[in-house]
């Protein structure tokens, strides 16, 4: 019983444990992952033990002030932990907004940190990062709007058939039918019949009313611009109700007919049917009619009938001239729609917007405005992995060849680690190609740091301005 009572506890403890854990892993990779390591040296130094090494001097509480306020801290010359670690890199550790208990959490989760065996998965994960997927808001609402046309346009077939089979019920003709057929088989059975497949016609149609649907917006992930916020599952919901009225508008129209051919044969309906459609489509006068509509003029016998022009075309035409005229007024005059470029133009800003947004996320944010000099062995060491398989083709091993020598003090577009970084990233117009479309940032910065760091070799005469 004892050990009993003791179970929840330790998994409680456990629990904690592993939500302070998971706090710490969010937390490092929001504040130190641009900059840090947990196991190695990079833009900044390894995470790993530095509460045991500030405490083993001392000054376990200054560690707090340096997270929050590096600057402060070296200028007051209390702490010699600062002194010692101020030069690790050109670039000045930016305060942190964090507390105390923040700071326990990310330390205590690099103190724990195991590296994880990579696999061939994660191996090409981190070469084509997969892009999360955002529902395309502006584009939803356009189907939204096309859905909800359909919706009212099979709502409205609904009660157009309802109506109609209503209407049919109640005519004379309808009723002297079945009172004929109740005559002669002395039996309600299919006045029980029609009231049954009513009953089942009005239950299916009463209830449309509850599949309304009430869209949310989900708050700052959304467009602004958007009065709506349409998420996939809203789509897939209406998409649900169209096909359910749809399949009302089926059942009624069966229903119909079914009523009709209690009073009319088939072959009468089959009959009207024609005559209706061929008038609504060609609006030709009747054979007998003709001597109406014939022209004055005559050759060789032949007379020319006046027939009207078929309403489908007049009526398409009409279309044509109404469409014209909204689709002038909307992207010419008003300006409410946009054209192919303007549309081109703000899918490719959309585009950019989720693109940087990955990088940032993937702490990948560095460009040509904030990278710095790395000078550790293992990233100078994937900096040559990446120049031997990029690079080596054109300038060997750095000495030039097709592309200018590379160790001299010779550069055409400069020696700073910003202008080599941005060389490398957009190419030249003088045919070096640019690499962002094949390295992400961290890469472009090892490599640009290791061309850099290379010692002279005699090799190509040198090109451009000199730098000592």
């Amino acid at each position: 019983m004892k050990m009993k009572s003791f179970l929840p506890i330790i998994f409680a403890l456990v629990g904690m444990v592993q939500l302070a854990y998971g706090q710490g892993e969010a937390l490092f990779k929001a504040k130190c992952n641009t900059c840090h390591a947990v196991d190695k040296n990079s833009t900044g130094p390894l995470l790993k033990g530095v509460k045991q090494k500030w405490a083993d001097a001392g000054e376990g509480e200054l560690l707090y002030k340096w997270v929050t306020n590096s600057k402060a801290l070296i200028d007051g010359g209390s702490s010699k932990m600062a002194a010692a670690i101020k030069d690790f890199s050109p670039t000045e550790m930016p305060p942190q907004q964090a507390t105390d208990a923040e700071i326990d959490q990310i330390l205590d989760y690099v103190d724990t940190y195991v590296a994880a065996t990579p696999t061939t998965t994660d191996t090409l994960s981190a070469t084509q990062p997969v892009v999360e997927i955002v529902p395309n808001y502006e584009e939803n609402l356009n189907i939204f709007y096309a859905l909800l046309g359909v919706t009212l346009v099979l709502i409205l077939a609904i009660l157009m058939l309802t109506n109609s089979i209503m209407s049919f019920i109640k005519s004379d003709v309808f009723k002297k039918k079945m009172r004929e057929k109740e005559e002669k088989e002395n039996n309600g059975s299919n006045l029980g019949k029609i009231v049954t497949l009513l009953v089942i016609g009005f239950a299916l149609f009463v209830p449309m009313d509850t599949f309304a649907l009430n869209y949310i917006a989900p708050g700052e992930s959304a467009e602004k611009s958007l009065w709506l916020i349409v998420e996939n599952s809203d789509i897939y919901a209406l998409l649900i109700i169209d096909f359910l009225l749809l399949l009302v508008v089926i059942y009624l129209k069966r229903l119909f007919n079914s009523f009709y051919y209690m009073v009319y044969s088939r072959k009468e309906k089959v009959a009207k049917s024609k005559n209706k459609v061929a008038k609504v489509l060609t609006d030709a006068v009747p054979i007998e009619e003709e001597e109406s509509i014939l022209m004055d003029h005559e050759y060789d016998g032949i007379r020319e009938l006046d027939n009207n022009l078929p309403p489908w075309w007049v009526w398409g035409f009409y279309f044509t001239i109404i469409f014209a005229v909204v689709y002038v007024f909307h992207y010419h005059f008003f300006r409410t729609g946009d054209l192919q470029t303007a549309e081109y133009d703000k899918s490719v800003a959309t585009a950019q917007k989720e693109i940087d947004a990955y990088l940032k996320s993937q702490a990948m944010n560095i460009d040509e405005s904030n990278v710095t000099l790395m000078t550790e062995a293992a990233a100078l060491g994937e900096g040559k992995t990446i120049f031997t398989t990029n690079c080596a083709v054109c300038h060997k091993e750095g000495q030039g060849d097709i592309g200018p020598n590379l160790t001299d003090k010779f550069w055409i577009y400069g020696n700073d680690i910003k202008d080599v970084f941005k060389t490398i990233k957009n190419g030249t117009p003088n045919g070096m190609p640019d690499h962002a479309s094949k390295l992400n940032p961290i890469q472009l910065q090892q490599v640009s740091s290791y061309v850099l760091s290379l010692k002279f070799k005699p090799g190509k005469e040198p090109q451009g301005k000199e730098y000592k």
